[in-house]
């Protein structure tokens, strides 16, 4: 079935052809007859599966009648993050080209003054972080009388981040009747309470269930010391054929120091991550779109929902510690029916096998483990577990009582290793001088 049997005007269908795109996706196929239709819609669809297009082509022809009018915008559309609200707004410039729809896009890191001029000459579509949405509206710049189409995309990423009594407020104040799209990759407790509060008989729409992972996705699980995760890195990035790649980390510190170090080994290499300005997030992203950066280095804001199309691979250089994210993750790859890889390295510490556990249970398979990675025996683990001859002289040592701690193992990229645990005050290096008692002449 194509675009033209789903009631798009044409317009949109010839947009929607100029973009290269023929038939629609599952979500798309049975989202877009119900907005058309009026009704409010509860999407539930992993990511890549282009429920994107499943809102902003309807909405287009739906809102190609009427005006806007200053400061009441005619629809609205929450994302969580910054990345895909920009994402959108790029959406419906591509598909709205043919129709003389006006927009605003309201994020952080970008100037008041400017989005408020948007805001006053009245704006057709306003798509919006939660935060800075709020913002606005109690500066009273903006009111939100004169929505008729209200979308809270990637829901339960809003839950993660802490957003949801934003969203709750949103809602609240936007009073007269509207149509309600929500979208949302899984449907835990407090965002399916949310859908019972705000949306009216809607017709929910399931194209894979919560937190499957895309068949096309050869995934693979490596196993190696805490000392070793660069090295291992380093190692998978030689081995396989990237064409791109996104490395994800837990924290946006492990981010800087992962891009540091792969950036001295001579990899083409980019970091994106919260501490960044909004205009270097941006060029980077667009760097790596354009292909000129082969590896993104990132944090979890870049794991929902971007529209990076063929990465060919996706490394967790930290297990994920919520397994949802695991899904998100890796579905930057294998979009659209291509093939991808995913590759996650794991530690033997309880909390990356408890993590890795999690994982398993939730997509309903075991990940493959790669042991031809070739770190060695050891894998970094010689500075706590002695083998042959020294385990020999460590025994005779323990049995004399005169039992040594064994010398760490200096790596050759020592300047990658850093504890899992993080250091506390000075930690275990405290200088000489500082522990040395110190004698008080009498007054």
């Amino acid at each position: 079935m194509g675009f033209e049997r789903l009631g798009l005007s044409e317009g949109t269908l010839a947009a929607v052809s100029e973009s290269g795109y023929d038939e629609p996706t599952p979500i798309q196929a049975q989202a877009i007859p119900q907005v058309l239709m009026g009704r409010d819609v509860l999407g539930i669809a992993q990511t890549g599966t282009g429920k994107t297009a499943s809102f902003t082509l309807p909405m287009i022809d739906i809102l190609a009648e009427g005006r806007a009018r200053a400061r009441m915008p005619r629809s609205l559309i929450l994302e969580p993050t910054r990345e895909l609200a920009a994402q959108v707004a790029d959406a419906f410039e591509k598909y709205g080209k043919n129709h003389k729809l006006t927009m605003a896009l309201l994020i952080g890191g970008v100037n008041f003054g400017e989005q408020e001029k948007l805001l006053d000459r009245g704006v057709d579509v306003l798509i919006a972080t939660p935060g800075r949405l709020l913002d606005h509206f109690e500066r009273g710049k903006l009111l939100l009388t004169g929505i008729d189409i209200l979308v809270v995309d990637e829901a339960d990423r809003m839950l993660d981040m802490g957003f949801i009594p934003d969203v709750e407020k949103i809602c609240e104040r936007i009073p007269r009747k509207h149509q309600t799209l929500f979208f949302s990759a899984t449907m835990p407790p407090p965002i399916e309470r949310l859908t019972k509060q705000f949306l009216n008989d809607p017709k929910q729409i399931e194209v894979a269930r919560p937190a499957s992972t895309a068949q096309t996705i050869d995934q693979a699980v490596v196993t190696v010391g805490p000392r070793d995760k660069r090295r291992a890195l380093r190692a998978l990035l030689t081995r396989e054929n990237i064409k791109n790649g996104i490395i994800f980390c837990n924290r946006k510190r492990d981010v800087k120091e992962v891009y540091a170090s792969l950036s001295r080994h001579d990899f083409n290499v980019g970091q994106l991550h919260g501490d960044m300005a909004q205009p270097e997030r941006l060029s980077v992203l667009q760097s790596f779109k354009d292909n000129k950066i082969q590896l993104l280095v990132a944090s979890d804001v870049a794991a929902r929902g971007l529209d990076i199309a063929d990465v060919s691979h996706v490394f967790n250089f930290d297990v994920p510690s919520h397994a949802d994210d695991y899904v998100h993750r890796i579905g930057r790859t294998g979009r659209a029916g291509r093939e991808g890889n995913a590759y996650t390295i794991v530690t033997k510490g309880k909390d990356d096998q408890r993590y890795l556990k999690a994982i398993e249970t939730l997509i309903g398979q075991e990940i493959r483990r790669d042991e031809t990675l070739g770190l060695g025996d050891d894998q970094g683990d010689s500075a706590t577990r002695p083998a042959g001859k020294t385990a020999a002289k460590a025994d005779k040592a323990q049995k004399s009582g005169t039992s040594r701690k064994p010398r760490r193992r200096k790596a050759d990229d020592e300047a990658d290793a850093w504890p899992e645990e993080p250091v506390v005050g000075l930690g275990p290096n405290i200088p000489a001088f500082l522990a040395r008692p110190v004698k008080l002449k009498n007054r």
